[in-house]
């Protein structure tokens, strides 16, 4: 079993910034595609951001140029750097460690509120 554990939601005027951690229980970063994604009430969970083994990288339209995901293997650790944040980026944020079929994990999620 993997934990995963976030940090670094909280609140933020629009335009500014927040780095958000997810720190697996063991190192599973190696094989595994690490992913953040989030949900705002009333949405279905939505992705954000994805980094694989290979450090390849995926985003949302909604947060590219904006958004910057990075691993670091040697510290069991993903981030998310959000900049210019919008209101519309309000929810919680959600750390997914996927590698089919062997296993899907989520975190318990972290929220993020950016006021006008």
């Amino acid at each position: 079993q993997v934990q995963l554990v976030e940090s670094g939601g909280g609140l933020v005027q629009a335009g500014g910034s927040l780095r958000l951690s997810c720190a697996a229980s063991r190192n599973i970063f190696r094989v595994y595609t690490m992913g953040w994604y989030r949900q705002a009430p009333g949405n279905q969970r939505e992705l954000v951001a994805t980094v694989d083994s290979g450090s390849s990288t995926n985003y949302a339209d909604s947060v590219k140029g904006r958004f910057t995901i990075s691993r670091d293997n040697a510290k069991n650790t993903v981030y998310l750097q959000m900049n210019s944040l919008k209101p519309e980026d309000t929810a919680v944020y959600y750390c997914n460690a996927r590698l089919l079929p062997i296993g899907n994990y989520w975190g318990q999620g972290t929220q993020v509120t950016v006021s006008s």
